[in-house]
C-alpha cells in the first residue's frame, strides 16, 4: 500500500469526526447485489449492507440505487473493524416512515405499499422501510382462506392502530373495499330501474338460481325466471363466467331480481292461433299426476291430458299408458287464454279416426 501524500494527510486532519447515530449524506461510488459503498466525505467510505438497506429479503441492491445517487444514512459503527464506516439506511428510513405513518394514522390517509410477507394471520407490507401488519380479517371484505395471491402485490390500506412503544402498526384494507363497494352500488342503483335490460357475468350458480355480477352488485336470476320453458337445474344452463343479458324484474332495497322471460318472447302471444280448439298437436309428456299427464307442446306451454282422455279404453292412471319423455299426438279440446290452460284428448283423436274409417267403409 503506497504511503499517503502530505496533502492527503492534511485533508484527513480537516475532516470532521463522525459518531454513532449521526445522520450523514453521501454519494454512491459502488453498488453490488448485497452492498452499497458511499463517499461520505470522511477518511473512510461508508458501507450499507443488504440487511441494513431494507426489510425485503434478498433484495438486489443494484436494482434500487445506482452510482452517482445521493443518499442519507445513519452511522451504526464508525469503524466496522475493517476501517470502514458501517451505515444503516433501513433505520433512518424507518424513523422517517414512522413519522409518515403517524400522520397517516391521525389523518386516516390512504397509503399504498408492497406485500413482503404472507402468513396465516395476515400480511406484512413494507411502507418506506417500516413494516405494517394487516390482519387476515382486515385484508378483504370477503373471507379468504389463502392469502398467498397477495405476495408481491401493492395494496392500499389505512392505519387503524399506531403504537411505536409496542412496535405495533396495524393496517386495514377491508374498510376501503367496503366503502368502494358502497360507492359502486350507489352509482348503479341511481341509474337502474325495473324493466331495464342489463348485462352481467355469472358469479355463482346454485340449485335455485344464478347470481349475476352487474358491476359490483349481484342480481339473482331465479330458476323460474331463466326460461319460458322448464329448467330442471340452473347448472344445465349456466356456468361461472358466462355473459348474461337479462332485464330487471324487481328491486327491493339492495336486492335485484332478474329475468330472462322477455315479454316479446312469450310463447302465449300466438298460442291462440297455434293451439285453437280442434287443432292436432304433437308434444312430449313432461310430468304426470294421478288425474292426468302434462304435455309440453313447446318451451313455456304445457297442456293437460286428463286421464279420461288418454284412451277410449279405461285407464286407471296415466302411468299405465304413458311414460315421461314419450312423444304423443292429441287433439286440442279446450283453450283458455286468460288462465293459460289447454286441454288435450287422444281419445277424441281416436274417435275421429274411427269415424273416418266408418265413412270410408260406407
Amino acid at each position: 500500500m503506497s504511503e499517503k501524500s502530505f496533502e492527503q494527510l492534511l485533508n484527513e486532519e480537516n475532516v470532521p469526526n463522525i459518531y454513532n447515530g449521526q445522520i450523514v449524506e453521501g454519494t454512491v461510488i459502488d453498488v453490488k447485489e448485497d452492498e452499497i459503498v458511499l463517499n461520505i466525505n470522511y477518511k473512510a467510505d461508508g458501507i450499507i449492507t443488504r440487511r441494513e438497506y431494507s426489510n425485503i429479503p434478498d433484495v438486489d441492491l443494484t436494482t434500487v440505487v445506482k452510482v452517482g445517487d445521493t443518499m442519507q444514512a445513519k452511522v451504526l459503527k464508525v469503524n466496522d473493524g475493517e476501517g470502514q464506516v458501517l451505515l444503516t439506511y433501513k433505520k433512518l428510513a424507518v424513523d422517517k416512515a414512522y413519522k409518515l405513518l403517524e400522520e397517516a394514522f391521525n389523518n386516516q390517509t390512504v397509503l399504498k405499499a408492497k406485500v413482503v410477507k404472507v402468513q396465516d394471520g395476515g400480511l406484512s407490507v413494507d411502507y418506506e422501510g417500516s413494516l405494517v401488519f394487516i390482519p387476515a380479517s382486515l385484508v378483504s371484505d370477503t373471507y379468504e382462506k389463502n392469502l398467498s395471491k397477495y405476495e408481491g402485490q401493492e395494496i392500499e390500506f389505512v392505519i387503524t392502530e399506531f403504537n411505536t412503544k409496542r412496535r405495533r402498526i396495524i393496517g386495514d384494507r377491508k374498510q376501503l373495499l367496503v366503502a368502494e363497494k358502497k360507492e359502486i352500488q350507489k352509482k348503479l342503483f341511481d341509474k337502474i330501474e325495473v324493466g331495464m335490460t342489463i348485462e352481467g357475468k355469472v358469479k355463482n350458480v346454485t340449485s335455485f338460481g344464478a347470481f349475476i355480477d352487474l358491476g359490483g352488485v349481484d342480481g339473482l336470476l331465479h330458476i323460474s325466471e331463466m326460461s319460458w320453458g322448464r329448467v330442471d337445474s340452473p347448472k344445465d344452463m349456466f356456468k361461472v363466467g358466462d355473459d348474461v343479458k337479462a332485464f330487471i324484474k324487481e328491486i327491493q332495497g339492495d336486492k335485484i331480481a332478474l329475468s330472462l322471460k322477455f315479454e316479446n318472447q312469450n310463447p302465449w302471444f300466438d298460442a291462440a292461433s297455434k293451439y285453437a280448439v280442434g287443432t292436432i298437436v304433437a308434444g312430449k309428456v313432461a310430468r304426470m299426476t294421478d288425474f292426468g299427464a302434462f304435455v309440453e307442446l313447446e318451451p313455456g306451454i304445457d297442456a293437460l291430458l286428463h286421464v279420461s282422455q288418454i284412451s277410449k279404453e279405461h285407464t286407471n292412471k296415466p302411468a299405465d299408458a304413458l311414460q315421461i319423455g314419450q312423444r304423443i299426438t292429441a287433439k286440442v279440446v279446450d283453450f283458455n287464454a286468460e288462465s293459460k290452460k289447454i286441454s288435450l284428448s287422444i281419445k277424441a283423436l281416436e274417435s275421429d279416426d274411427d269415424n273416418a274409417t266408418e265413412e270410408s267403409a260406407e
